[in-house]
């Protein structure tokens, strides 16, 4: 059993993925700058502790991930419109995170980013789209240039809708939509898959049961 630091704690994805990692036997630990939030994530199976993601340094990062063996960068700015945020959560927040798993001796990162975002943006691409798209980009690039055992997830248009427990994931998946569900059901089958470090995957709902999906994408050569 390990211990799994969730940045972003209380985002729509987190809050499954704490479930799902109780049902993996990990213990979650869920990031928030909320005290609100603790009891319903404690629900969930969570332990919660505080972190503001734009108010706190790598050395708090660090702190914050004592006890943890891997870290998942789930947090986002929002869909407010906020260009700034998009800057300050999900590169910088993704930045701090990489940074204070260093200082904490955590050698594992798991990273939500989007579908798509490599691709060159066309010219009238509005300014809150480009700034996440960028945001994401620039926080991939930086964990995949970083010495950590990282994976990059990057999901298709998220939706609410109940999980369906099959997913299409691989580099060259094309855009589509995947539930939420499904999304942290991923993330949780690649925690416990060393196949999977080293790997940037697109997903989207698709034919494959889950842990056959992960199984099926991981690197031989690093089991």
């Amino acid at each position: 059993m390990s211990r799994i630091a969730v940045v972003g704690g209380y985002g729509q994805i987190a809050r499954h993925l704490h479930v799902a990692l109780r049902r993996s036997e990990h213990d979650p630990v869920a990031l928030v700058r909320r005290e609100e939030h603790r009891a319903e994530l404690g629900s969930c199976g969570a332990e919660v502790r505080m972190l503001d993601i734009e108010q706190t340094d790598a050395e708090g990062f660090a702190a914050a991930f004592a006890g943890c063996d891997a870290v998942v960068f789930a947090a986002g700015g929002g869909p407010d419109g906020n260009v700034e945020r998009k800057r300050t959560v999900d590169l910088e927040g993704s930045l701090k995170s990489v940074e204070g798993a260093r200082l904490a001796g955590i050698d594992r990162f798991v990273q939500v980013s989007a579908i798509g975002v490599d691709d060159p943006l066309p010219a009238d691409t509005g300014e809150v789209w480009r700034a996440y798209v960028e945001a994401k980009r620039d926080a991939d690039a930086a964990l995949r240039a970083s010495d950590l055992a990282w994976t990059i997830i990057r999901p298709g248009r998220l939706t609410d809708d109940p999980a369906t427990g099959l997913v299409s994931l691989g580099p060259d998946v094309q855009r589509g939509e995947v539930t939420r569900a499904d999304v942290a059901a991923v993330l949780a089958a690649v925690l416990d898959e060393p196949g999977t470090v080293g790997q940037q995957w697109n997903l989207v709902n698709g034919p494959t049961p889950v842990a056959d999906a992960v199984r099926q994408s991981s690197s031989p050569s690093a089991e």
